[in-house]
C-alpha cells in the first residue's frame, strides 16, 4: 500500500484537531484534559523544532558560505535577498492598505461591540505588555537593530532562538574567515560542519515523523482556548479583509513560481506544503525554519549556498504576512474609533510597516509590538491604543496563524527567486530518514 504523502498526514491531523477541540469545548472540564494531556505533544514538538533551529543555521549557513570559493558570489546573494524581501514586504502592507480602504471592515462595528470588546481585553495583560515592549523600542534609537544584531558573546546567542540575527551574524563573520585561511587549513572544519549539517537534516526528518500528532494536539488547544465565539463573530468582517489579503499574497507568490521561476505553482506549494501546514500549527516562522530549510533544498531544489543564508534572514526580518496585518489592522482601528487617516498617514503605515518588520524581529509576540509603532508613527490618541489593541485581541491567535504560513511561503519563493538569479536552482534530492537505516539495523 502506498504511504500517505506527508502533508496529507498533517493535514488529516489538523482536521482531526479541530473537530476534536471543538467536542472538547461542549464537555466539562474538556479544556483542562486538552490542556493536561494533548497539548504537551505540540509543545514537545514545538521544542524539538527549536532545539535544531540554531544548529541547523550553524552548520548550513558554514557550509553553504564555505562552498562558495568567491565572497563576491556571497555579496550578490545578500544583496539580492535584501532588495527582493523589501520589494515583496512593500506589496503586502499595499495589498493590505488597499483592500482595507475599499472594503472598510471598521465601518460596520457596532459602539456595544466596542465597549464589549474593551471591557474584555483593554486591561489584558496580554495588551500591556506588547504596549509596553512597543515603547522600549520606540526609545531605542533608529540604528538600535544594527546594534543588536552583533553579539558580545557568541555562546549567549547560541542560547536563545530570540537572538537568531545574533547567530547568522557570527556564523557569516565565522565563514568568511574560513574562507580567507585557504581550503587546506579550513579544510578540517569544513568536513566536520558538512557532517554536522547531513546530522541536523536527519534529525528534522525524524521529529517530523510525529508532526501529524502535534498539529493534532496544538490545534486542538487552539480551539478549546478560542474565547468568546460572539465576538470573534462580530469581528469576522475585520478578519475577512486580513486573510483576503493574504490570499492575494500567496496568489502574487504563486504568479512570480509561474513567470520568473518557470516552476509549477502547484508543484511549488505541494512541495512546501508541510512547512505552510506547520507554520498555521505553531504561528512560529522560527519553529518552522528547520522543516521549511528541508523542504526548500530537498524537495524544491535550492542549492544550500543560496537557502542556507535567504531562509534564516527571511524567517527573522521578512514579515509579509504580518506586515499586511498591520496596515489592515491599523486602518481598521482608525475607521471603528473615528481617526481619520489622511493620504500621507497611509504613506507612513507603509513606511513605519516595512521598518518595524526588520527592526522588531527579534522582539516576542513582534506582529502586535510592530502594530503599536505604526499606530503611533499616525499620531494615534496614546489614551486609545488599548482600546484600539483590545478590538483584534480576540481574532489576533488564528490571524496570527494565517499570517505565519504567508510569512513562510514568502521565504521560499523569495529562496526561489535568489537561487534562480544566481543559476543555483537545480532539481530535487529528497532524503528520508530510513534511507541508511539498513547499515545500522
Amino acid at each position: 500500500m502506498r504511504k500517505l504523502e506527508l502533508h496529507w498526514q498533517i493535514l488529516i491531523g489538523m482536521v482531526l484537531g479541530i473537530v476534536f477541540g471543538f467536542i472538547m469545548t461542549g464537555v466539562s472540564g474538556g479544556d483542562e484534559f486538552v490542556g493536561d494531556w494533548i497539548n504537551p505533544i505540540g509543545t514537545i514538538f514545538v521544542k524539538m523544532l527549536k532545539l535544531i533551529a540554531i544548529p541547523l543555521i550553524l552548520a548550513s549557513l558554514i557550509k553553504g558560505i564555505s562552498d562558495l570559493k568567491d565572497i563576491s558570489k556571497f555579496r550578490n546573494i545578500g544583496l539580492r535577498t535584501m532588495v527582493t524581501y523589501i520589494a515583496t514586504t512593500v506589496v503586502a502592507i499595499t495589498i493590505g492598505l488597499m483592500l482595507v480602504n475599499v472594503l472598510q471592515p471598521g465601518e460596520g462595528i457596532s459602539e456595544e461591540t466596542i465597549t464589549t470588546l474593551t471591557e474584555t481585553y483593554a486591561q489584558d495583560s496580554g495588551v500591556q505588555s506588547k504596549i509596553q515592549e512597543a515603547g522600549r523600542q520606540k526609545s531605542s534609537g533608529p540604528l538600535q537593530f544594527l546594534v543588536d544584531m552583533v553579539p558580545d558573546n557568541a555562546f549567549n546567542a547560541f542560547s536563545n532562538n530570540g537572538l537568531m540575527l545574533q547567530v547568522i551574524f557570527f556564523t557569516i563573520l565565522f565563514a568568511i574567515a574560513m574562507l580567507l585561511i585557504g581550503e587546506e587549513r579550513a579544510k578540517p572544519l569544513k568536513r566536520f560542519f558538512d557532517s554536522l549539517n547531513y546530522v541536523v537534516l536527519k534529525m528534522v526528518d525524524l521529529i517530523m515523523l510525529i508532526a501529524p500528532y502535534a498539529v493534532f494536539a496544538l490545534l486542538a488547544n487552539v480551539v478549546v482556548n478560542s474565547g468568546d465565539p460572539d465576538l470573534l463573530l462580530a469581528l469576522l468582517k475585520y478578519a475577512g479583509v486580513v486573510v483576503l489579503g493574504l490570499s492575494l499574497m500567496v496568489v502574487f507568490y504563486l504568479i512570480i513560481v509561474g513567470t520568473y521561476v518557470k516552476k509549477n505553482p502547484f508543484w511549488f506549494l505541494k512541495q512546501i506544503s508541510p512547512a505552510q501546514l506547520l507554520a498555521f500549527s505553531t504561528s512560529s516562522s522560527a519553529a518552522t525554519l528547520p522543516v521549511t530549510m528541508e523542504r526548500v533544498e530537498e524537495h524544491i531544489g535550492v542549492d544550500k549556498e543560496v537557502s542556507s543564508f535567504v531562509l534564516p534572514v527571511g524567517a527573522t526580518i521578512n514579515m509579509d504576512g504580518t506586515s499586511l496585518y498591520q496596515g489592515v489592522a491599523a486602518v481598521f482601528i482608525s475607521q471603528a474609533l473615528g481617526f481619520d487617516l489622511s493620504f500621507s498617514d497611509q504613506l507612513t503605515i507603509v513606511l513605519t510597516a516595512l521598518l518595524a518588520s526588520i527592526g522588531s524581529a527579534a522582539v516576542p509576540g513582534a506582529g502586535m509590538v510592530m502594530l503599536v509603532i505604526v499606530l503611533e508613527s499616525i499620531g494615534f490618541p496614546a489614551d486609545k491604543l488599548a482600546i484600539g489593541l483590545a478590538l483584534i485581541f480576540a481574532v489576533d491567535r488564528p490571524l496570527d496563524m494565517c499570517r505565519t504560513v504567508i510569512n513562510v511561503t514568502g521565504d521560499a519563493t523569495v529562496s526561489m527567486m535568489v537561487a534562480k538569479s544566481v543559476g543555483k536552482l537545480g532539481k530535487p534530492r529528497v532524503e528520508d530518514w530510513d534511507d541508511h537505516y539498513d547499515e545500522v539495523k
